[in-house]
């Protein structure tokens, strides 16, 4: 057999539980959309299997869970003007929204990097684990892009502002800051994680977590929490940003500088679109509208250029259009969140 003969998903099932294995561990399991069909159809298969009882989803390799979507592939897309990103955003949705109403418990082991669209795979599930080793974060801001994957919904229902914090500046966070910003529920040392898996075989879910579960590492966005919430309640991003640096904090002020390096039009439409998601009742509605950000995002000279600046030609500097927050208009943003014209929507 060879390289490109080895599935991108590993499936088996041993006793009680279908174990889901991302296969790409020198991308760090980014997602394609072959991988995206191939974990639907294996949910499909094990909610009819009365074997299996527990759905577990992890990661191969040592660094981590899943970094996300092939964004190769999106630039490569968005520069032939292809509609192939689409008909991924449009299954990779439609998945996340299914594993968050999956019926049997489906736990997410979040060890390692966890970025995007393993966001979108992880941690949507019903019961979600993170280790000492992971990293969680969604940096679309970073590459001209959105939170999509549900992340703007996720992230809208955090305690405070830390969702909009960790959404504009697109920051990684370890298990315990996870956990605060309610992106996980279980602690479990990385050790411990083949323990728990061969034990997810044998018992019911809950009562092996139960078993398992350990109090995290301190992690400290709980002790930012104060001018987090006071500097991003600002309705403009502009306004927020003013007060960070004014907020005389050392970190307020890193985190302006964080975000003073992100796409100016990405940090607008996903204020806003943190803003909206507030006030949307469901997983499927921010999904919806998530779809529109992406299809409009593909066609925009940021994506293109964030993605060559930070993963084809890695030189770290984009060259945003535009290149400021105040040349960002009202209408620019809302271009993004207007019905993507006739393309099929996501939820139908």
């Amino acid at each position: 057999m060879t390289t490109a003969d080895i599935p991108h998903v590993l499936l088996r099932t041993e006793g009680r539980a279908g174990f889901l294995t991302l296969n790409r561990p020198k991308a760090i399991n980014a997602l394609t959309h072959a991988m995206v069909h191939r974990i639907d159809e294996a949910l499909n298969a094990w909610e009819d299997d009365p074997a299996v009882e527990t759905v577990v989803i992890e990661g191969a390799g040592e660094r981590g869970l899943c970094a996300g979507g092939d964004i190769r592939a999106i630039h490569d897309d968005a520069r032939a003007g292809g509609t192939a990103s689409v008909d991924f955003w449009r299954d990779e949705y439609r998945l996340n929204a299914r594993i968050a109403r999956y019926p049997k418990p489906y736990v997410a082991f979040m060890d390692g990097i966890v970025m995007g669209g393993g966001v979108g795979v992880s941690a949507h599930g019903s019961v979600r684990v993170v280790t000492e080793r992971s990293r969680v974060a969604m940096p679309e801001t970073g590459i001209g892009f959105v939170p999509d994957v549900g992340g703007t919904y996720l992230l809208s229902r955090a305690p405070g502002e830390l969702g909009t914090h960790l959404a504009l500046t697109g920051e990684g966070v370890g298990a315990a800051d996870t956990l605060l910003a309610g992106l996980a529920d279980h602690f479990v040392p990385s050790e411990e994680l083949p323990r728990l898996a061969l034990e997810l075989t044998r018992s019911p879910a809950h009562e092996v977590l139960a078993r398992f579960s350990r109090p995290a590492p301190p992690g400290d966005l709980s002790d930012r929490r104060a001018w987090i919430d006071a500097c991003y309640a600002a309705d403009t991003v502009e306004a927020l940003v003013d007060r960070l640096l004014d907020s005389g904090v050392p970190e307020a002020k890193e985190a302006a500088t964080t975000l003073l390096t992100r796409s100016p039009t990405a940090l607008k439409v996903t204020l806003a679109a943190i803003r909206r998601a507030r006030r949307l009742d469901s997983l499927e509605a921010v999904l919806d509208m998530e779809f529109r950000l992406s299809c409009a995002a593909l066609s925009s000279a940021d994506l293109v250029e964030g993605i060559r600046a930070q993963v084809v030609d890695k030189d770290r500097t984009p060259r945003w259009s535009p290149p400021t927050l105040p040349e960002v208009t009202d209408d620019a943003v809302a271009r993004y969140f207007a019905p993507p014209g006739a393309q099929e929507p996501f939820a139908s």
